[in-house]
């Protein structure tokens, strides 16, 4: 299999550039599916902290960058929404964040933000001994005792250390939330009415925009809930640099 991804083809959300070289990097296996970037796209392409795959590879190496509190050293390691990226030489903390037109964007956070992280509920299940088991938008699976306040579509934090919930944002009325895919991918708005459509199609959204911003109508998959202290800050797309040697 090629170890390289064209870019015209590349997912829309990958912040790359897709005109000025014919190739990027292949995202490894891991979580986020597809939609996931590859690492080495945030720190070269986006960051600037890597000028060569080689680069960040050997940073890497070093366990210079932690991807939800835990070192990484594969460049391919797919990143995906709401993971927290740090550079503790750096001081430098980043959350994933949906930008408008769906692209990922770098959200600039302290360090004690860093320390957990959104995770949207897509089903849950019990599991052998009671416990709940809730399955996360990353691939993430929880337990915890009594999973009877989760539902699918709420949104909880988890902490990167003892994967602890720590907060819980239910998918209701009034809740505030961003679309992260279609046409209103980076708006934020509170949820105005969710509209239960009959059959197995998706249920409507129609979400009053904040801060000026139009209300938009979207469906269910494509919003998650989030707090206010997940809209602030942000870091435009750097320009794309020429393919690396390896």
């Amino acid at each position: 299999m090629t170890k390289h991804q064209k870019r015209l083809s590349a997912p829309d959300s990958w912040p790359v550039e897709r005109k000025t070289e014919t190739f990027t990097v292949k995202a490894g296996s891991g979580p986020h599916g597809r939609e996931g970037v590859p690492l080495v796209v945030l720190l070269r392409d986006v960051l600037g902290y890597a000028d060569s795959k080689k680069e960040a590879r050997y940073a890497l190496n070093n366990d210079a960058v932690l991807v939800n509190g835990v070192a990484v050293s594969d460049e391919s390691r797919p990143i995906g929404m709401f993971d927290i990226l740090a550079f503790t030489e750096r001081e430098e903390y980043y959350r994933v964040f949906p930008d408008e037109g769906g692209r990922l964007a770098l959200s600039e956070i302290d360090a004690d933000a860093a320390g957990s992280k959104l995770g949207k509920i897509e089903d849950k299940q019990q599991v052998p001994g009671g416990d709940t088991q809730l399955n996360l938008h990353d691939g993430q699976n929880l337990l915890v005792e009594d999973g009877s306040q989760y539902g699918g579509g709420d949104s909880i934090v988890v902490d990167n250390e003892t994967t602890e919930v720590v907060a819980h944002f239910p998918y209701e009325e009034g809740a505030l939330v961003t679309a992260v895919r279609g046409q209103h991918a980076g708006e934020i708005g509170r949820i105005d009415e969710i509209q239960v459509t009959p059959g197995s199609g998706d249920n409507g959204v129609l979400v009053e925009g904040v801060d000026g911003s139009g209300d938009f109508e979207t469906v269910e998959p494509y919003v998650v809930v989030i707090d206010e202290n997940f809209v602030e800050g942000g870091l435009d797309d750097a320009d794309d640099t020429e393919e690396d040697d390896e």
